[in-house]
């Protein structure tokens, strides 16, 4: 049997190893931690907001409800899930300090503090008991995850019976000519957008990589079911660029 460190994943296009991958991803994120909600926008031209909003509706946050919020950064998922739900609790957890600290100072600005915590740690090892949380979401974050398998059972394993998985990731588009036309976009644009406005090429260059890497919406469906999740289903998002999964622990 092969050495645990002798096993390889992907980081964008390159082959590294796999005990690599999560410090290789936290310097991309602690590189664009100050501009990332700025870039969100830029890059999808703020369709990432409507996306964000189905995620909402097809959620229907309830009151009193308990959120993980993993990979999730500067919190923008965990805020919508809180204005929707009334009152509630969520629970930011990213691998980068930097995309943290970014989310405090939002809490901060619009009064949320008392309903939020932010935890450092691993998608694939989360520091929660067992069947703690009513929601567990992962937004445009389960791509950058070195085996997104050990994160979907993880996310078993912390959900109440009767809890929800929802994640939003970029997918791939059913048409080849125009999954071709966004990938012009994607290469060509994004990185010098990235270069332009965060003074960061490489780290917008894997983004747009990782993108391409991830797995299409039924391979990753069948991952979610894997995992032992129930009623998976997928909707796409304008036209497959990204995709909703949806699964219940029951």
């Amino acid at each position: 049997m092969a050495d645990q460190t002798d096993k390889t994943t992907h980081f964008g296009f390159q082959t590294v190893p796999e005990d690599e991958k999560a410090g290789r991803v936290q310097g991309v994120f602690n590189s664009v931690a100050s501009k990332y909600d700025i870039m969100n926008d830029v890059m999808s031209m703020g369709i990432h907001r409507v996306w964000k909003d189905a995620m909402m509706d097809w959620l229907a946050p309830r009151p009193g409800q308990t959120l993980l919020d993993v990979a999730g950064g500067t919190g923008d998922i965990s805020f919508r899930f809180l204005k929707r739900a009334g009152h509630g609790h969520a629970t930011v957890l990213d691998l980068t300090e930097p995309m943290l600290v970014e989310g405090r100072k939002r809490a901060e600005a619009d009064q949320m503090v008392e309903s939020l915590d932010w935890v450092v740690g691993d998608a694939m090892a989360l520091p929660f008991a067992d069947n703690t949380f009513d929601v567990y979401t992962i937004s445009f974050g389960i791509r950058n995850v070195t085996r997104p398998a050990d994160a979907l059972a993880e996310a078993y394993r912390v959900l109440k019976p009767g809890g929800r998985l929802m994640v939003l990731e970029f997918s791939q588009l059913p048409n080849a000519g125009m999954q071709k036309l966004y990938d012009l976009y994607s290469f060509n644009v994004i990185p010098r957008m990235g270069k332009l406005i965060a003074n960061d090429h490489d780290s917008y260059q894997y983004l747009v990589e990782s993108i391409r890497k991830f797995p299409d919406q039924e391979t990753f469906l069948a991952m979610i079911r894997a995992a032992g999740f129930d009623n998976a289903k997928y909707r796409n998002l304008s036209l497959g660029i990204a995709a909703l999964h949806s699964g219940w622990k029951l």
